[in-house]
Protein backbone atom coordinates (compact mmCIF):
# COMPACT_ATOMS: atom_id res chain seq x y z
CA UNK A 1 0.00 0.00 0.00
CA UNK A 2 1.27 3.21 -1.10
CA UNK A 3 1.18 5.97 1.71
CA UNK A 4 -0.75 9.30 1.10
CA UNK A 5 0.08 12.25 3.32
CA UNK A 6 -2.87 14.91 3.19
CA UNK A 7 -4.32 17.64 5.17
CA UNK A 8 -7.94 18.91 4.83
CA UNK A 9 -6.05 22.15 3.08
CA UNK A 10 -4.61 20.12 0.16
CA UNK A 11 -7.76 17.91 -0.35
CA UNK A 12 -10.70 20.68 0.02
CA UNK A 13 -8.44 23.74 -1.20
CA UNK A 14 -7.40 26.78 0.52
CA UNK A 15 -10.17 28.80 0.01
CA UNK A 16 -12.25 27.25 1.01
CA UNK A 17 -9.92 26.31 4.34
CA UNK A 18 -9.64 29.70 4.70
CA UNK A 19 -13.51 31.02 4.51
CA UNK A 20 -14.35 28.24 6.75
CA UNK A 21 -11.78 28.74 9.39
CA UNK A 22 -12.72 32.27 9.65
CA UNK A 23 -16.13 31.37 10.24
CA UNK A 24 -15.63 29.05 12.94
CA UNK A 25 -13.03 31.51 14.50
CA UNK A 26 -15.78 34.16 14.62
CA UNK A 27 -18.66 31.66 16.26
CA UNK A 28 -15.96 30.24 19.01
CA UNK A 29 -13.89 33.64 19.70
CA UNK A 30 -10.55 31.12 19.18
CA UNK A 31 -7.84 32.27 17.73
CA UNK A 32 -7.51 31.84 13.07
CA UNK A 33 -4.73 30.44 13.50
CA UNK A 34 -4.98 28.04 15.74
CA UNK A 35 -7.62 26.36 13.03
CA UNK A 36 -5.51 27.02 9.94
CA UNK A 37 -2.92 24.67 11.89
CA UNK A 38 -5.21 21.86 11.90
CA UNK A 39 -6.38 22.35 8.72
CA UNK A 40 -2.84 22.27 7.18
CA UNK A 41 -1.96 19.00 9.19
CA UNK A 42 -1.13 16.17 7.21
CA UNK A 43 -2.70 12.75 8.18
CA UNK A 44 -1.16 9.89 6.87
CA UNK A 45 -3.20 7.20 5.19
CA UNK A 46 -1.46 4.09 5.52
CA UNK A 47 1.06 5.05 8.23
CA UNK A 48 4.24 1.75 8.29
CA UNK A 49 2.75 1.00 11.54
CA UNK A 50 -0.93 -0.11 10.12
CA UNK A 51 0.87 -2.02 7.67
CA UNK A 52 2.84 -3.69 9.91
CA UNK A 53 0.03 -4.42 12.45
CA UNK A 54 -2.11 -5.92 10.32
CA UNK A 55 0.58 -8.60 8.95
CA UNK A 56 1.02 -9.15 12.59
CA UNK A 57 -2.80 -9.42 13.54
CA UNK A 58 -3.09 -12.26 10.84
CA UNK A 59 -1.42 -14.75 12.78
CA UNK A 60 -3.59 -14.42 15.93
CA UNK A 61 -7.27 -14.78 14.38
CA UNK A 62 -9.11 -16.84 16.33
CA UNK A 63 -7.24 -15.87 19.53
CA UNK A 64 -8.97 -14.76 22.77
CA UNK A 65 -7.28 -11.16 22.63
CA UNK A 66 -9.02 -9.98 25.39
CA UNK A 67 -11.36 -11.13 28.49
CA UNK A 68 -14.51 -11.81 27.14
CA UNK A 69 -17.64 -9.49 27.53
CA UNK A 70 -20.39 -9.47 30.48
CA UNK A 71 -23.55 -7.93 31.02
CA UNK A 72 -23.65 -6.46 28.16
CA UNK A 73 -27.37 -7.37 27.50
CA UNK A 74 -29.12 -7.74 24.70
CA UNK A 75 -31.19 -4.69 23.33
CA UNK A 76 -34.88 -4.89 22.25
CA UNK A 77 -34.72 -6.65 18.99
CA UNK A 78 -37.42 -7.36 16.75
CA UNK A 79 -37.92 -11.62 16.35
CA UNK A 80 -36.03 -11.73 12.90
CA UNK A 81 -33.34 -9.74 14.18
CA UNK A 82 -32.77 -11.61 17.40
CA UNK A 83 -32.75 -14.80 15.30
CA UNK A 84 -30.13 -13.69 13.30
CA UNK A 85 -27.54 -12.15 15.86
CA UNK A 86 -24.20 -13.65 16.80
CA UNK A 87 -23.76 -11.08 19.47
CA UNK A 88 -20.12 -12.69 20.38
CA UNK A 89 -18.88 -12.02 17.40
CA UNK A 90 -20.43 -8.13 17.44
CA UNK A 91 -17.56 -5.76 17.46
CA UNK A 92 -16.05 -4.29 20.49
CA UNK A 93 -13.20 -2.44 18.63
CA UNK A 94 -11.69 -2.77 15.06
CA UNK A 95 -8.35 -2.34 13.07
CA UNK A 96 -8.22 -2.41 8.98
CA UNK A 97 -9.39 -6.12 8.18
CA UNK A 98 -9.93 -7.30 11.99
CA UNK A 99 -12.13 -6.90 14.78
CA UNK A 100 -12.33 -7.82 18.50
CA UNK A 101 -15.82 -9.99 19.18
CA UNK A 102 -17.86 -9.26 22.45
CA UNK A 103 -16.36 -12.96 23.03
CA UNK A 104 -12.59 -11.35 22.95
CA UNK A 105 -11.55 -12.96 20.15
CA UNK A 106 -10.39 -11.91 16.94
CA UNK A 107 -12.10 -11.89 13.69
CA UNK A 108 -11.10 -11.29 9.80
CA UNK A 109 -13.43 -9.37 8.58
CA UNK A 110 -13.46 -10.96 5.48
CA UNK A 111 -16.51 -10.02 3.94
CA UNK A 112 -15.90 -5.99 5.22
CA UNK A 113 -18.36 -6.18 7.46
CA UNK A 114 -21.32 -6.79 5.18
CA UNK A 115 -20.11 -5.22 2.10
CA UNK A 116 -19.37 -1.38 3.57
CA UNK A 117 -16.60 -1.41 5.35
CA UNK A 118 -13.97 -0.75 2.03
CA UNK A 119 -11.38 0.37 4.13
CA UNK A 120 -12.00 -1.38 7.04
CA UNK A 121 -11.98 -0.50 10.62
CA UNK A 122 -10.21 2.95 12.62
CA UNK A 123 -8.65 3.47 8.69
CA UNK A 124 -6.22 5.91 9.78
CA UNK A 125 -6.68 8.46 7.04
CA UNK A 126 -10.18 9.07 8.34
CA UNK A 127 -8.23 10.84 10.72
CA UNK A 128 -9.19 13.88 9.01
CA UNK A 129 -12.76 13.51 9.81
CA UNK A 130 -12.07 14.15 13.05
CA UNK A 131 -9.66 17.08 12.36
CA UNK A 132 -13.05 18.09 10.16
CA UNK A 133 -15.12 18.22 13.44
CA UNK A 134 -12.11 20.56 15.04
CA UNK A 135 -12.70 23.18 12.24
CA UNK A 136 -16.53 23.19 13.10
CA UNK A 137 -17.47 21.59 9.45
CA UNK A 138 -21.16 21.69 9.86
CA UNK A 139 -22.54 18.01 9.11
CA UNK A 140 -26.59 18.59 8.37
CA UNK A 141 -27.36 20.34 5.79
CA UNK A 142 -30.93 21.23 3.86
CA UNK A 143 -31.28 19.95 0.34
CA UNK A 144 -31.57 23.57 -0.80
CA UNK A 145 -28.17 24.35 0.84
CA UNK A 146 -25.83 21.80 -0.64
CA UNK A 147 -22.65 22.33 1.13
CA UNK A 148 -19.11 23.31 -0.78
CA UNK A 149 -17.43 19.78 0.32
CA UNK A 150 -20.73 17.70 -1.23
CA UNK A 151 -20.41 19.81 -4.51
CA UNK A 152 -17.27 19.13 -4.71
CA UNK A 153 -17.89 15.29 -4.48
CA UNK A 154 -20.14 15.53 -7.47
CA UNK A 155 -17.54 16.95 -9.69
CA UNK A 156 -15.57 13.78 -8.75
CA UNK A 157 -18.36 11.55 -8.94
CA UNK A 158 -18.54 12.81 -12.84
CA UNK A 159 -14.81 12.63 -13.26
CA UNK A 160 -14.93 9.04 -12.24
CA UNK A 161 -17.66 8.13 -13.89
CA UNK A 162 -17.01 9.57 -17.09
CA UNK A 163 -13.70 8.57 -16.97
CA UNK A 164 -12.33 12.00 -16.66
CA UNK A 165 -8.54 13.64 -15.87
CA UNK A 166 -9.03 17.09 -15.79
CA UNK A 167 -11.45 20.62 -14.18
CA UNK A 168 -12.05 21.69 -18.05
CA UNK A 169 -13.39 17.85 -18.84
CA UNK A 170 -15.48 18.36 -15.82
CA UNK A 171 -16.66 21.62 -16.79
CA UNK A 172 -17.56 20.52 -20.04
CA UNK A 173 -19.52 16.91 -19.27
CA UNK A 174 -21.32 18.92 -16.74
CA UNK A 175 -23.09 21.42 -19.01
CA UNK A 176 -23.41 18.50 -22.13
CA UNK A 177 -26.99 17.19 -22.84
CA UNK A 178 -25.32 13.63 -24.57
CA UNK A 179 -27.05 11.34 -23.32
CA UNK A 180 -23.80 8.95 -22.85
CA UNK A 181 -22.58 11.61 -20.16
CA UNK A 182 -23.74 11.02 -16.62
CA UNK A 183 -23.67 14.37 -15.04
CA UNK A 184 -26.50 14.89 -12.60
CA UNK A 185 -26.00 13.79 -8.84
CA UNK A 186 -28.75 13.18 -6.39
CA UNK A 187 -27.60 13.02 -2.63
CA UNK A 188 -29.69 10.54 -1.01
CA UNK A 189 -28.90 8.19 2.59
CA UNK A 190 -28.96 4.82 1.75
CA UNK A 191 -28.30 2.14 -1.55
CA UNK A 192 -31.91 1.55 -1.13
CA UNK A 193 -33.20 4.77 -1.77
CA UNK A 194 -31.48 5.34 -4.34
CA UNK A 195 -31.84 2.63 -6.12
CA UNK A 196 -35.78 3.57 -5.89
CA UNK A 197 -34.55 7.27 -6.95
CA UNK A 198 -32.77 5.70 -10.18
CA UNK A 199 -36.51 3.16 -10.66
CA UNK A 200 -38.86 6.57 -10.28
CA UNK A 201 -36.34 7.91 -12.97
CA UNK A 202 -37.79 5.52 -15.26
CA UNK A 203 -40.71 4.94 -14.05
CA UNK A 204 -41.65 9.16 -14.73
CA UNK A 205 -42.02 8.49 -18.17
CA UNK A 206 -45.43 6.77 -17.63
CA UNK A 207 -46.25 8.79 -14.77
CA UNK A 208 -47.06 11.98 -13.29
CA UNK A 209 -45.17 12.32 -10.40
CA UNK A 210 -47.48 14.85 -8.43
CA UNK A 211 -50.61 15.28 -10.88
CA UNK A 212 -49.64 18.73 -12.18
CA UNK A 213 -46.75 18.06 -14.45
CA UNK A 214 -47.40 17.22 -18.36
CA UNK A 215 -48.53 14.10 -19.40
CA UNK A 216 -45.75 11.35 -19.53
CA UNK A 217 -44.53 10.27 -22.83
CA UNK A 218 -45.67 6.76 -22.54
CA UNK A 219 -48.87 7.12 -20.55
CA UNK A 220 -51.41 4.61 -20.79
CA UNK A 221 -48.86 1.62 -21.31
CA UNK A 222 -47.96 -0.46 -18.71
CA UNK A 223 -43.93 0.19 -17.96
CA UNK A 224 -41.93 -3.29 -17.83
CA UNK A 225 -38.54 -3.53 -15.64
CA UNK A 226 -36.60 -6.18 -16.84
CA UNK A 227 -34.20 -7.54 -14.11
CA UNK A 228 -31.63 -10.58 -13.62
CA UNK A 229 -33.66 -13.72 -12.93
CA UNK A 230 -32.56 -16.58 -11.21
CA UNK A 231 -32.27 -20.49 -12.01
CA UNK A 232 -35.63 -20.74 -11.26
CA UNK A 233 -37.27 -18.22 -13.59
CA UNK A 234 -38.44 -16.63 -10.69
CA UNK A 235 -36.43 -12.39 -9.43
CA UNK A 236 -34.50 -13.57 -6.77
CA UNK A 237 -30.84 -13.23 -8.24
CA UNK A 238 -31.51 -9.83 -8.04
CA UNK A 239 -30.92 -7.62 -5.16
CA UNK A 240 -31.53 -3.52 -5.44
CA UNK A 241 -32.41 -2.36 -1.83
CA UNK A 242 -35.15 -2.71 1.06
CA UNK A 243 -37.63 -0.31 -0.08
CA UNK A 244 -40.97 -1.50 -0.50
CA UNK A 245 -40.56 -0.76 -4.21
CA UNK A 246 -36.99 -2.40 -4.36
CA UNK A 247 -38.24 -5.79 -3.17
CA UNK A 248 -41.07 -6.02 -5.38
CA UNK A 249 -38.04 -6.18 -8.26
CA UNK A 250 -37.08 -9.23 -6.23
CA UNK A 251 -40.17 -11.61 -5.49
CA UNK A 252 -41.53 -9.93 -2.09
CA UNK A 253 -45.02 -9.10 -1.51
CA UNK A 254 -46.05 -11.29 -4.04
CA UNK A 255 -49.90 -10.36 -3.72
CA UNK A 256 -49.64 -6.80 -3.79
CA UNK A 257 -47.45 -7.44 -7.04
CA UNK A 258 -49.93 -9.58 -8.64
CA UNK A 259 -52.62 -6.68 -8.29
CA UNK A 260 -50.09 -4.22 -9.80
CA UNK A 261 -49.73 -6.69 -12.42
CA UNK A 262 -53.80 -7.23 -12.98
CA UNK A 263 -54.33 -3.43 -12.96
CA UNK A 264 -51.97 -2.83 -15.47
CA UNK A 265 -49.49 -0.69 -13.04
CA UNK A 266 -45.78 -2.58 -13.93
CA UNK A 267 -44.49 -5.50 -14.49
CA UNK A 268 -41.13 -6.64 -13.33
CA UNK A 269 -39.55 -9.46 -16.25
CA UNK A 270 -36.53 -11.62 -15.03
CA UNK A 271 -34.17 -12.17 -17.68
CA UNK A 272 -32.06 -15.29 -17.41
CA UNK A 273 -28.09 -14.95 -16.70
CA UNK A 274 -25.73 -14.19 -19.48
CA UNK A 275 -28.06 -14.80 -22.42
CA UNK A 276 -28.50 -12.30 -24.55
CA UNK A 277 -31.34 -14.00 -26.39
CA UNK A 278 -33.28 -14.68 -24.07
CA UNK A 279 -33.02 -10.92 -23.51
CA UNK A 280 -33.55 -9.70 -26.70
CA UNK A 281 -37.10 -12.39 -27.27
CA UNK A 282 -38.45 -10.85 -24.01
CA UNK A 283 -37.60 -7.36 -25.25
CA UNK A 284 -39.59 -8.09 -28.10
CA UNK A 285 -42.61 -9.61 -26.30
CA UNK A 286 -43.02 -6.85 -24.19
CA UNK A 287 -43.39 -3.93 -26.83
CA UNK A 288 -46.47 -3.31 -27.97
CA UNK A 289 -49.75 -1.93 -27.48
CA UNK A 290 -49.97 -2.68 -24.29
CA UNK A 291 -46.62 -2.72 -22.53
CA UNK A 292 -43.65 -0.45 -23.05
CA UNK A 293 -39.60 -1.51 -21.93
CA UNK A 294 -39.21 1.07 -18.79
CA UNK A 295 -35.28 -0.20 -18.63
CA UNK A 296 -33.48 -2.42 -17.51
CA UNK A 297 -31.64 -2.86 -13.76
CA UNK A 298 -28.43 -4.91 -12.86
CA UNK A 299 -25.49 -5.70 -11.12
CA UNK A 300 -21.97 -6.42 -12.50
CA UNK A 301 -21.50 -8.74 -9.43
CA UNK A 302 -24.92 -10.75 -8.40
CA UNK A 303 -23.40 -10.55 -4.54
CA UNK A 304 -26.55 -11.88 -2.81
CA UNK A 305 -27.04 -14.44 -5.83
CA UNK A 306 -23.96 -17.16 -5.73
CA UNK A 307 -21.94 -13.66 -6.01
CA UNK A 308 -22.53 -14.83 -10.14
CA UNK A 309 -20.43 -11.78 -12.64
CA UNK A 310 -22.34 -11.24 -15.34
CA UNK A 311 -20.27 -11.27 -18.17
CA UNK A 312 -18.76 -8.79 -20.33
CA UNK A 313 -19.83 -9.74 -23.43
CA UNK A 314 -23.33 -10.29 -22.38
CA UNK A 315 -24.13 -6.92 -20.92
CA UNK A 316 -22.37 -5.22 -23.71
CA UNK A 317 -24.82 -7.30 -25.85
CA UNK A 318 -27.64 -6.20 -24.15
CA UNK A 319 -26.60 -2.65 -23.57
CA UNK A 320 -26.76 -2.29 -27.38
CA UNK A 321 -30.02 -3.53 -27.53
CA UNK A 322 -31.25 -0.61 -25.50
CA UNK A 323 -29.07 1.61 -27.08
CA UNK A 324 -31.29 0.55 -30.14
CA UNK A 325 -34.41 0.37 -28.66
CA UNK A 326 -33.69 3.91 -26.41
CA UNK A 327 -34.85 1.74 -22.97
CA UNK A 328 -32.63 3.31 -20.06
CA UNK A 329 -30.09 1.04 -18.53
CA UNK A 330 -29.62 1.43 -14.37
CA UNK A 331 -26.07 0.08 -12.99
CA UNK A 332 -26.56 -0.97 -9.72
CA UNK A 333 -22.84 -0.52 -8.28
CA UNK A 334 -24.38 -0.35 -4.63
CA UNK A 335 -21.92 -3.17 -3.85
CA UNK A 336 -19.28 -3.21 -6.65
CA UNK A 337 -18.52 0.24 -6.93
CA UNK A 338 -14.59 1.22 -5.03
CA UNK A 339 -13.27 -2.12 -5.39
CA UNK A 340 -11.17 -1.01 -8.36
CA UNK A 341 -9.19 1.29 -9.44
CA UNK A 342 -11.32 2.56 -12.01
CA UNK A 343 -13.77 3.04 -8.95
CA UNK A 344 -16.74 1.49 -10.94
CA UNK A 345 -16.87 -1.76 -11.98
CA UNK A 346 -18.93 -0.27 -15.68
CA UNK A 347 -15.98 0.98 -16.42
CA UNK A 348 -13.96 -1.83 -16.30
CA UNK A 349 -16.52 -3.24 -18.59
CA UNK A 350 -16.45 -0.66 -21.28
CA UNK A 351 -20.34 0.04 -20.50
CA UNK A 352 -22.24 3.61 -20.44
CA UNK A 353 -25.21 2.73 -18.28
CA UNK A 354 -27.84 6.17 -18.07
CA UNK A 355 -28.27 5.83 -14.36
CA UNK A 356 -25.66 4.76 -12.17
CA UNK A 357 -26.50 4.22 -8.63
CA UNK A 358 -24.05 3.64 -5.30
CA UNK A 359 -23.42 3.69 -1.71
CA UNK A 360 -21.97 0.91 0.83
CA UNK A 361 -18.03 1.27 0.13
CA UNK A 362 -18.17 4.60 -0.64
CA UNK A 363 -18.22 6.12 2.52
CA UNK A 364 -16.40 3.11 4.13
CA UNK A 365 -19.06 2.61 7.34
CA UNK A 366 -18.52 6.05 8.49
CA UNK A 367 -22.13 7.33 7.35
CA UNK A 368 -24.88 5.98 5.40
CA UNK A 369 -24.92 7.94 2.42
CA UNK A 370 -25.34 7.13 -1.20
CA UNK A 371 -26.05 8.65 -4.43
CA UNK A 372 -27.75 8.56 -8.04
CA UNK A 373 -25.52 9.48 -10.87
CA UNK A 374 -27.14 9.76 -14.13
CA UNK A 375 -27.13 11.57 -17.71
CA UNK A 376 -29.09 14.51 -18.54
CA UNK A 377 -32.29 13.02 -20.14
CA UNK A 378 -32.83 11.11 -17.07
CA UNK A 379 -33.34 14.50 -14.78
CA UNK A 380 -37.02 14.21 -14.96
CA UNK A 381 -37.59 14.00 -10.95
CA UNK A 382 -38.81 17.09 -9.17
CA UNK A 383 -36.70 18.04 -5.86
CA UNK A 384 -39.27 16.50 -4.08
CA UNK A 385 -39.31 13.08 -6.08
CA UNK A 386 -36.10 11.99 -4.28
CA UNK A 387 -36.26 13.70 -1.66
CA UNK A 388 -33.85 12.83 1.42
CA UNK A 389 -33.45 15.27 4.61
CA UNK A 390 -30.03 14.16 5.39
CA UNK A 391 -28.62 13.70 1.73
CA UNK A 392 -26.27 16.42 1.78
CA UNK A 393 -24.47 15.55 4.95
CA UNK A 394 -20.96 17.15 4.51
CA UNK A 395 -19.14 15.25 6.64
CA UNK A 396 -20.50 11.85 4.62
CA UNK A 397 -19.09 13.74 1.33
CA UNK A 398 -16.08 14.35 3.11
CA UNK A 399 -15.94 10.41 3.80
CA UNK A 400 -16.23 9.64 0.42
CA UNK A 401 -13.32 12.24 -1.09
CA UNK A 402 -11.40 10.30 1.56
CA UNK A 403 -11.96 6.82 -0.15
CA UNK A 404 -11.63 8.09 -3.53
CA UNK A 405 -8.30 9.23 -2.74
CA UNK A 406 -6.98 6.37 -1.38
CA UNK A 407 -8.26 4.55 -4.53
CA UNK A 408 -6.97 6.62 -6.90
CA UNK A 409 -3.37 6.45 -5.35
CA UNK A 410 -3.58 2.70 -4.74
CA UNK A 411 -4.69 1.83 -7.66
CA UNK A 412 -1.89 -0.68 -8.59
CA UNK A 413 -2.07 -2.55 -5.10
CA UNK A 414 -5.49 -3.21 -5.29
CA UNK A 415 -5.06 -4.36 -9.02
CA UNK A 416 -2.57 -7.01 -7.56
CA UNK A 417 -4.03 -8.08 -4.39
CA UNK A 418 -7.24 -8.84 -6.42
CA UNK A 419 -5.61 -10.20 -9.04
CA UNK A 420 -3.35 -12.97 -6.45
CA UNK A 421 -6.47 -13.74 -4.58
CA UNK A 422 -9.05 -14.78 -7.28
CA UNK A 423 -5.26 -16.42 -8.61
CA UNK A 424 -5.24 -18.62 -5.59
CA UNK A 425 -9.08 -19.15 -5.23
CA UNK A 426 -8.91 -20.90 -8.51
CA UNK A 427 -5.63 -23.11 -7.70
CA UNK A 428 -8.16 -24.55 -4.87
CA UNK A 429 -10.85 -25.41 -6.91
CA UNK A 430 -7.90 -27.12 -9.35
CA UNK A 431 -6.95 -28.72 -6.20
CA UNK A 432 -10.05 -30.01 -5.10
CA UNK A 433 -12.29 -30.73 -8.12
CA UNK A 434 -14.45 -32.91 -5.61
CA UNK A 435 -15.59 -30.45 -3.99
CA UNK A 436 -15.30 -27.14 -5.58
CA UNK A 437 -16.76 -26.42 -9.36
CA UNK A 438 -15.05 -23.50 -9.86
CA UNK A 439 -15.02 -19.48 -8.53
CA UNK A 440 -17.13 -16.72 -9.17
CA UNK A 441 -17.05 -13.30 -8.88
CA UNK A 442 -14.15 -10.45 -9.43
CA UNK A 443 -11.14 -9.05 -7.34
CA UNK A 444 -12.10 -8.75 -3.61
CA UNK A 445 -15.64 -10.10 -4.29
CA UNK A 446 -15.02 -13.43 -5.29
CA UNK A 447 -16.46 -16.47 -3.77
CA UNK A 448 -15.78 -20.60 -4.23
CA UNK A 449 -18.14 -22.30 -5.84
CA UNK A 450 -19.18 -25.67 -4.57
CA UNK A 451 -20.55 -28.97 -6.26
CA UNK A 452 -23.51 -29.16 -2.97
CA UNK A 453 -24.78 -26.94 -0.79
CA UNK A 454 -24.01 -29.47 1.90
CA UNK A 455 -20.32 -29.03 1.32
CA UNK A 456 -20.16 -25.29 0.85
CA UNK A 457 -22.53 -24.70 4.24
CA UNK A 458 -19.81 -27.17 6.32
CA UNK A 459 -16.64 -24.62 4.22
CA UNK A 460 -18.22 -21.56 5.82
CA UNK A 461 -19.22 -23.40 9.26
CA UNK A 462 -15.73 -24.29 10.12
CA UNK A 463 -14.17 -21.01 8.84
CA UNK A 464 -16.54 -19.47 10.97
CA UNK A 465 -15.71 -21.46 14.09
CA UNK A 466 -11.92 -19.94 13.14
CA UNK A 467 -13.07 -16.44 13.22
CA UNK A 468 -13.61 -15.98 9.22
CA UNK A 469 -16.45 -13.85 8.04
CA UNK A 470 -17.76 -16.16 4.68
CA UNK A 471 -21.17 -17.22 4.71
CA UNK A 472 -23.63 -18.98 2.22
CA UNK A 473 -27.14 -18.02 0.39
CA UNK A 474 -28.62 -20.80 1.84
CA UNK A 475 -32.43 -18.94 2.19
CA UNK A 476 -32.41 -18.93 -1.65
CA UNK A 477 -33.79 -22.41 -2.85
CA UNK A 478 -31.88 -21.81 -6.42
CA UNK A 479 -28.87 -20.04 -5.52
CA UNK A 480 -25.44 -21.75 -6.38
CA UNK A 481 -23.71 -22.96 -3.30
CA UNK A 482 -21.12 -20.81 -3.52
CA UNK A 483 -19.62 -19.26 -0.04
CA UNK A 484 -17.90 -15.79 -0.61
CA UNK A 485 -16.27 -13.31 0.62
CA UNK A 486 -15.28 -9.51 0.39
CA UNK A 487 -12.19 -8.55 1.52
CA UNK A 488 -11.37 -4.78 2.74
CA UNK A 489 -9.06 -3.01 0.23
CA UNK A 490 -5.98 -2.80 2.44
CA UNK A 491 -6.06 -6.35 3.02
CA UNK A 492 -2.47 -7.50 2.16
CA UNK A 493 -0.80 -10.02 0.49
CA UNK A 494 0.16 -12.06 3.50
CA UNK A 495 -3.42 -11.45 4.89
CA UNK A 496 -4.70 -13.06 2.12
CA UNK A 497 -2.49 -16.10 1.81
CA UNK A 498 -3.18 -16.72 5.27
CA UNK A 499 -6.53 -16.92 4.48
CA UNK A 500 -6.29 -18.91 1.38
CA UNK A 501 -3.94 -21.37 3.96
CA UNK A 502 -6.55 -22.15 6.01
CA UNK A 503 -9.33 -22.41 3.14
CA UNK A 504 -6.79 -24.82 2.22
CA UNK A 505 -6.86 -26.50 5.66
CA UNK A 506 -10.76 -26.83 6.01
CA UNK A 507 -10.67 -28.36 2.49
CA UNK A 508 -8.37 -30.46 3.07
CA UNK A 509 -10.84 -32.04 6.19
CA UNK A 510 -14.19 -31.89 4.07
CA UNK A 511 -11.81 -34.71 1.51
CA UNK A 512 -10.63 -36.22 4.05
CA UNK A 513 -13.97 -36.63 5.81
Amino acid sequence: MKNISLSLSGLLGKNYIRTLCSASSFLQNRDLEEFLRIADTPVDFVPDWFSAKQDELVSLVGSQVIIPAEGFGNGAPTKGFEKASSLDSSPISGLGCFRVGEDGRLYLASKSEHYHASLGHNFPGFKLLENALKLGIVNAAHNNSRGYITRKLERELIKHANGLTSEHEIDEASVSSDPKVLNRVLNLSTGSLAAEAGIKMMLKKFYQEQGKTDKAVSSGKTPVFFVIGDYEGGRQANYHGTTFLDQLFRDMWPEIYSKMVQAGILRIVPVRINDAEDFQAKLFKYSNERYAPAGFIHEIVLMNYGVILLEKSYLQEVYALCREKGIPILCDEIQSGIWYPEVFAFRRYGLKPDIVVLGKGFSAGHYAASRVISSSSLDLLSQFGALVTNGQQELASLAFLITLEFVKQNGAFIEDTAFHYQNSLKKLAEDFPELLDGIDGLGHMSALRFNTIASAEAFAKELNKKCIDISVHTYKPSCPPSALTKLPLVATRKIIEWLVREMEKVLSSLHNF
